[in-house]
């Protein structure tokens, strides 16, 4: 049989970005939770995992962000919890909205549909020739009509990191609502609301916290209300938490040690191109070949029992890495992430681009995908 059709499990999961590989006693918490809730019904299930419910994930979030637990709260994902606050704010035509090219697509279009509702301005911080944000033209244009100010903490197309504490001590003095996504940051990156300086951080679960699908939460300062959000199932939040029990167990920092090995090495193949953009970068490399398209890349990659993922320029449609539409390779590295995996990535990533090469150089280029940016009104 050939590699179309040979299945393999996977060996080496480089998409903790995207998708968290499930350690199995998160997997047997959500089975069990999940044949309960269809044989019983939700009520039963419910009132079997009260402790948990109603205490003990507050309790284990709260120690994660550094925020006492009742001021922690869930959401079936990190968009829907910023939906449930952002959208009800009551801005006027006077008012400034601040984002970042990091932003994205969901929480982006949440911020446009605000700024249709109330005629307030949406502006878009620059970026500084080497990829970090302005902090500069913040300190510049910042006003009490700065009403609100969106950061994302770890960019989700080439892992930059944002100095979201900075930006914190910096708004302090003012009126602005500070939001930080923190999705892609949590469960790699220490993550203190307190030291932060923010009034709503929200994330997901399934990400490099390996929890469930459908599943988000986050910091709510009690001045902004209750959240609207849908919340999660009841079986998400028992494995929410199973997964936050492994998480408090683990005490590497594989950004530390496999991210500069895994980028070194990908640098250094011929015709790629890093997205590298900023100083500082954690979890997530991002890249492109000059030739081979990242759809095809993925795919060779996953037939040799590599996973990762494709970025389409959709997700994040102000980062300057999304220009005319191109599409990227993410690999992101995890606490189950060992050397070896590295060395697989490598040495499949060779064998597909010598293998698409040939085929890619008679292929006509695609068309750019239409950008979001248009969106958006820059001051």
């Amino acid at each position: 049989m050939n590699a179309q059709t040979t299945h393999r499990a996977p060996t080496a999961h480089l998409n903790t970005a995207g998708t968290g590989r499930m350690p199995a006693t998160v997997h047997a918490v959500l089975a069990d939770c999940t044949a309960r809730d269809d044989r019983f019904g939700p009520y039963v299930l419910e009132e079997s995992l009260g402790p948990v419910l109603d205490t003990g994930i507050h309790e284990r979030l709260g120690a994660l962000l550094g925020v006492p637990a009742r001021h922690t709260a869930l959401f079936t994902g990190a968009a829907d919890g910023f939906d449930s606050f952002a959208s009800r704010l009551p801005l006027g035509p006077g008012d400034r909205i601040w984002t970042t090219p990091h932003e994205g697509v969901a929480r982006l279009a949440t911020l446009v549909a605000l700024r249709d509702r109330t005629r307030c301005t949406l502006e878009v911080v620059p970026l500084r020739p080497d990829g970090d944000l302005d902090l500069d033209w913040m300190r510049e244009h910042l006003d009490e009509r700065v009403a609100l100010v969106s950061v994302v903490h770890v960019s989700s197309a080439c892992g930059t990191v944002n100095p979201v504490e900075a930006i914190g001590r910096l708004l302090a003095p003012h009126r602005a609502l500070y939001a930080v996504d923190a999705s892609h940051s949590v469960g790699q990156l220490p993550v203190d609301v307190a030291r932060i300086g923010c009034a709503l951080l929200t994330a997901d679960g399934w990400r490099f916290l390996r929890g469930p699908d459908g599943i988000g939460f986050g910091y709510v300062d009690p001045a902004l209300g209750e959240s609207l959000a849908r919340p999660p199932a009841a079986a998400a939040v028992a494995a929410l938490h199973e997964a936050l029990v492994r998480h408090e167990a683990d005490t590497t920092r594989p950004y530390e040690s496999l991210l500069p090995r895994l980028r070194a090495a990908v640098g250094r193949l011929p015709g790629i191109r890093m997205l590298a953009p900023g100083r500082e970068q954690a979890g997530i490399v991002g890249f492109r070949h000059e030739e081979v398209p990242a759809a095809l890349i993925r795919r060779g990659l996953a037939r040799r029992g590599v996973i990762v993922r494709k970025a389409v320029a959709q997700e994040t449609p102000l980062h300057p890495a999304s220009a005319a539409g191109a599409t990227a390779v993410g690999a992101s590295v995890h606490h189950d992430n060992t050397p070896a995996d590295i060395d697989r990535f490598v040495l499949a990533l060779r064998e597909v681009l010598r293998e698409e090469r040939p085929a890619a150089a008679t292929r006509q280029p695609a068309a750019p995908a239409r950008r979001a940016l248009a969106a958006v009104e820059s001051a």
